[in-house]
């Protein structure tokens, strides 16, 4: 299992915006073939900061996600509003 963060920094003027985005996908990259969950967090501290946290069944299920047409639909749109360049971990549970 892989657990995938994404940290975020979305414009100010943006972020209403990009949840509502990510609120009207959620349930498609769920159910993507080898996703079992994704969310999205934001800090308490600053609004800007934004989080998706996703579990894969393993590293060739994120990748084909990465790949696929839903991705490819949601990364242009949002990827204007960052503040900065995103910053990606992948995780692996013992």
């Amino acid at each position: 299992m892989i657990t995938r963060i994404v940290k975020l920094e979305i414009q100010p003027d943006k972020a209403l915006e990009f949840r509502k985005i990510f609120a009207e996908n959620q349930k498609s990259i769920s159910g993507f073939p080898g996703c079992h969950e994704v969310r999205l967090v934001h800090s308490n501290s600053n609004d800007q900061t934004h989080f998706t946290i996703s579990l894969w069944e393993n590293e060739e299920s994120l990748e084909n996600y990465r790949h696929s047409e839903l991705f490819g639909k949601i990364w242009p749109t949002v990827k204007p509003w960052f503040a900065e360049k995103a910053q990606a971990w992948s995780t692996v549970s013992f």
